[in-house]
């Protein structure tokens, strides 16, 4: 059997390659909310998907369900600005992943958060 003729459990089944991504979403973050780094329990679409927001990785982030909540449909950088828990290397880390700089956004949330000895993952080089 060539790799060609080979068929793969998410060419059959493309709900598993969805939870497989928001899977790999929330693993980059260790399961923390970009926003607040609470435990992220959803994916928020920075870019609303009513706004015309995609559901590719630069525009989508693990999210608390009450910051997926409060920001409904709004700007994020203008909703979060707002927030009492607003952090400015929480927002660059955003800015870094919607620009689709992982590795920056990464070191900033471990900036962000360094009370967290499991921090946020690290990419490795490719």
């Amino acid at each position: 059997m060539h790799a060609r003729d080979a068929v793969f459990l998410e060419d059959l089944c493309p709900k598993l390659r969805v939870r497989r991504w928001r899977q790999t979403l929330h693993s980059h973050t260790r399961n923390r909310c970009i926003y607040c780094g609470s435990t992220s329990e959803s994916i928020d679409h920075v870019l609303p998907r009513s706004r015309g927001g995609l559901s590719v990785t630069e525009n989508c982030v693990p999210a608390c369900l009450s910051c997926n909540g409060l920001k409904s449909d709004s700007e994020a950088f203008a909703w979060y600005r707002q927030q009492r828990f607003y952090d400015p290397r929480r927002a660059m880390a955003l800015r870094a992943w919607m620009e689709g700089d992982l590795r920056l956004a990464l070191r900033l949330l471990q900036w962000a958060q360094p009370d967290d000895d499991e921090g946020v993952t690290t990419l490795q080089a490719a």
